[in-house]
């Protein structure tokens, strides 16, 4: 009785008032950004006027600083000239924070390629009125890169990640950020979730020929502005992107039986 008793006199305890008081100010600061018109490299009040401004301790409005600085909207900087100053969030920071949320959820193939279907072929039909001559290089680039037999397994992944590569950079030049930003997750999906990179470095033969001609056709499409063709041929795209990876997720799971 007496052990378990320590027990549970050393174990932390959480104050959900100071917890939500701490998400209260956190949010206050949030709008402070906002209606302050703030932009990254800007830097926070005091901590002082803001412990003044939202009636709290130092501890509190430090605690809620720091969540912010977690979630990467903030950074801190010590010393003369120091302070709390907006921070801008890359792309590849956010990716991160929302691949923490699918980190224990069982994610398929398949999951994926529903989410692709529905989306690649409307932000590849955004992107058509900003694509420029530099964008329409990267693609023919990058299509150099996979438009060959690998002659090992560094250029076989470096081929795999080009083709997912080219999508991105296609997304890239969407107007809509929110579209082009969940795009460019779903192709990092693809190059980080596990059973795919087992199939990747698998050496199985790959048939890119009808990939290539179907991004060939959306190439030409794009150049054209013709919207109603590159919908049609990136959702063509798709399907046969879906289907070769089922079958190589298919040669995949033979080889463990």
């Amino acid at each position: 009785m007496t052990s378990d008793l320590s027990i549970k006199e050393t174990r932390p305890v959480t104050d959900p008032a100071r917890r939500k008081r701490t998400d209260q100010i956190a949010d206050e600061i949030k709008k402070t950004i906002i209606n302050d018109n703030l932009v990254p490299g800007d830097r926070l009040p005091q901590e002082k006027d803001l412990t003044t401004r939202f009636a709290a301790g130092k501890g509190t409005v430090r605690e809620a600083l720091k969540s912010l600085e977690v979630q990467g909207l903030i950074r801190t900087r010590t010393g003369p000239g120091g302070g709390a100053f907006i921070e801008s969030m890359s792309e590849t920071r956010a990716m991160s924070l929302l691949s923490n949320y699918l980190f224990t959820r069982q994610l398929s193939i398949s999951d994926i390629y529903s989410l692709r279907k529905a989306l690649e072929p409307v932000v590849a039909v955004s992107a058509i009125e900003n694509m420029d001559e530099a964008g329409f290089d990267q693609l023919q680039q990058l299509i150099s890169v996979y438009d060959r037999d690998p002659a090992n397994d560094q250029e076989r992944w470096d081929q795999l990640m080009a083709e997912l590569d080219f999508h991105g950079v296609v997304a890239s030049y969407s107007d809509n950020v929110l579209l082009a930003f969940i795009c460019h997750f779903l192709q990092r999906l693809l190059k980080d979730l596990a059973v795919c990179k087992k199939i990747y470095k698998r050496q199985e033969p790959i048939e890119r020929s009808e990939g290539i001609a179907l991004q060939t056709r959306l190439i030409d499409a794009m150049r054209r502005r013709d919207a109603q063709q590159v919908e049609q041929v990136m959702r063509e795209h798709m399907h046969h992107a879906e289907k070769t990876m089922v079958a190589l997720r298919a040669t995949l799971d033979t080889a463990f039986l």
